[in-house]
């Protein structure tokens, strides 16, 4: 399962979506998170589900790596459709012992899980399609007007950027100590939820060295170099918006617009 989980990473490409500005991307990111939660029935879903795939389509990533992210996550939402499916009052649909399912419930279920797919999804591809320079520097241009105020927004992009980027490489240092713990013996599948839990210690321990150990080496190499966060810092390559940038933000209007009109 832990191989996965793609958050963090980034496929290379040249499609109209790699080449989108960063600032555009998050921007959209988020007015993407914005229209999915204003759909009201199926029909908007439908529309949002067609929206989605073209997106998928044009940025060239493979469909088995956009999907292969919802696996881990696929506990989660059984569990969010089963609760609102027998927690939700309304007309009987069926009954499971115990449990009355309702045509109410079934029907928030499903609008419930079509939710957060499309919210894997959609926010999944925004590191999928930005690498985590131009990621950082997309964050930090649209932080800086919050440096009147103190914000600090080169730290903050920097952090945030790091954090993404390491997701990875921790995933990757997590099933070289669960191989070499079930090479000696241990056992991470067997047993109740609290003697898994339990198994989980000889696992956890070496993983927060390791991430110390990386963290304090970055942190090493970042002052060798002289780091000194935003003060002054120039790029070899400015963001500049481009025609297919502002393309992009009229055609999420107008899906949005759309969206709200079949409400």
């Amino acid at each position: 399962m832990i191989k996965d989980i793609t958050l963090g990473q980034y496929f290379p490409g040249t499609s109209p979506v790699h080449r989108l500005d960063p600032r555009i991307k998050i921007i959209l990111t988020l007015l993407y998170i914005f229209a999915l939660f204003t759909i009201k029935n199926f029909t908007g879903y439908i529309l949002f589900a067609a929206f989605t795939t073209t997106i998928i389509y044009i940025s060239t990533i493979p469909v088995k790596y956009v999907f292969k992210g919802l696996k881990p996550l696929l506990f989660i939402i059984i569990l969010t459709a089963f609760v609102n499916m027998f927690m939700t009052g309304g007309v009987t649909l069926f009954t499971i012992g115990p449990l009355v399912a309702t045509y109410e419930g079934v029907e928030i279920a499903v609008m419930m899980v079509l939710r957060l797919l499309f919210l894997i999804i959609g926010t999944s591809l925004l590191t999928f399609t930005t690498s985590p320079i131009l990621l950082t520097d997309g964050i930090e241009k649209l932080l800086n007007p919050f440096k009147r105020i103190g914000v600090p927004a080169h730290e903050l992009a920097m952090m945030m950027t790091i954090a993404l980027r390491f997701i990875p490489t921790l995933l990757e240092e997590t099933s070289k100590i669960m191989k070499a713990q079930m090479a000696r013996g241990a056992d991470f599948e067997s047993g109740n939820l609290i003697k898994r839990a339990q198994g989980l210690v000889p696992l956890l321990v070496p993983l927060f060295i390791s991430a110390f150990r990386r963290a304090d080496e970055l942190a090493i190499a970042m002052e060798s170099r002289c780091y000194r966060g935003g003060d002054q810092r120039t790029r070899m390559k400015q963001l500049q918006l481009s025609k297919v940038d502002y393309k992009a933000v009229a055609l999420f209007i107008i899906l949005i617009a759309v969206l709200l009109s079949v409400r």
